[in-house]
């Protein structure tokens, strides 16, 4: 199927003509169908091993092994993150065919990433659709400001950017308090509306009847030596990888004509290139460029994405070292069309 358009070049689509877009979505189009059997193996080999792993941490602790518990929230935040990330394709109606069979999963799983699946769905919906576009910053994506609009700023508003853009703060702070606390209210404007509070709502409700239980199970102490190491580590690598889809070197932003979703999906998001046991750790949500261009598409049928399109494979490609350079990454120069560190920034003409 579509032989002839999986020959098609890259450079073809980057150049920015319609029907080579277009032929980039009927070519992806072909992989959207999820697989209920499938669907269904991914979400208990990543539900079972959680639950495995917090039960032996509550072990570890139990027998007086809590170095064991330490070693072992590693890989339990790690499965709390393809978790979310199974949350996410439900998101985008991508893991099961039926419409309420994947926005109950995303509820249920929302419960354990502390996500309100519907609100954050809705906000994850225009983030996809204002991606890369200067005009329309601001709703599911991290702020980030041009070097003109930074030098525009009074000496407090610089500090407090750089502040926001400090990694300790990005990447330490930033993930408790999105996860732990912005998430229990309704997202800017929408707080007006009272449908907006009805999945923070009932996902707090849910969550508190499970903490207040697991206590009463466990002891309060028990709990939070568990739980608390697990949703931290889990929220600094969600938002390291949100960072880093969209954060990089060549990544593509632009206002107005000059903005369209084609462009910002390929050369705007990442081809974030993870060793195996990573990339599988992580649903393979590293090939976001694919992702962008057809949300649809099951996680796990990206990786043959890949094995089929060769332009797509070397496409927005970063590598893990590469990645660490991209944390300094803060304005975006619309000069250049790059985005800068700081210190970069500072050396160019005013």
């Amino acid at each position: 199927m579509y032989s002839s358009q999986r020959a098609l070049s890259l450079s073809k689509v980057e150049s920015g003509e319609p029907a080579a877009a277009a032929d980039w979505i009927r070519i992806l189009s072909s992989y959207r169908d999820p697989s209920v059997v499938r669907s269904t193996f991914e979400l208990i080999v990543t539900a079972v091993p959680f639950v495995a792993l917090w039960l032996v941490i509550w072990s570890a602790w139990q027998f007086g092994y809590g170095w064991l518990a330490f070693i072992l929230v590693v890989p339990a935040a790690a499965f709390l993150v393809r978790l979310f990330l199974i949350q996410h394709d439900c998101g985008h109606g991508a893991f099961f065919k039926n419409r309420a069979l994947n926005d109950w999963t995303g509820r249920v799983i929302g419960v354990l990433t502390l996500t309100p699946y519907d609100m954050w769905k809705r906000a994850h919906a225009i983030h996809h659709g204002t991606s890369g576009n200067l005009d329309k910053r601001g709703v599911g994506d991290l702020d980030t400001l041009t070097v003109r609009e930074y030098r525009a700023l009074p000496f407090w508003g610089r500090m407090r950017y750089r502040l926001y853009r400090n990694p300790i703060v990005l990447f330490g702070i930033g993930p408790i308090y999105m996860f732990v606390l912005r998430h229990r209210l309704p997202l800017g404007s929408t707080i007006l509306n009272w449908r907006a509070w009805i999945s923070p709502m009932t996902t707090n409700a849910a969550i508190a009847a499970v903490v207040v239980g697991l206590m009463w199970l466990i002891g309060w102490k028990t709990f939070l030596l568990i739980q608390l190491p697990i949703t931290v580590i889990a929220g600094v690598i969600g938002v390291w990888l949100f960072f880093i889809q969209h954060q990089f070197d060549g990544t593509f932003w632009a206002e107005g004509e000059a903005w369209n979703v084609h462009d910002a999906a390929l050369r705007g998001s990442s081809y974030y290139a993870l060793p195996s046991p990573l990339a599988w750790l992580t649903a393979h949500i590293g090939i976001h460029h694919v992702h962008h261009l057809y949300a649809r598409i099951p996680f796990y049928r990206l990786p043959q994405v890949l094995r089929d399109q060769a332009p797509l494979a070397s496409a927005s490609r970063v590598t893990l070292w590469q990645s660490l350079k991209c944390a300094r990454l803060a304005l975006w120069d619309d000069a250049q069309n790059k985005l800068l560190s700081f210190r970069e920034a500072r050396k160019l003409p005013h």
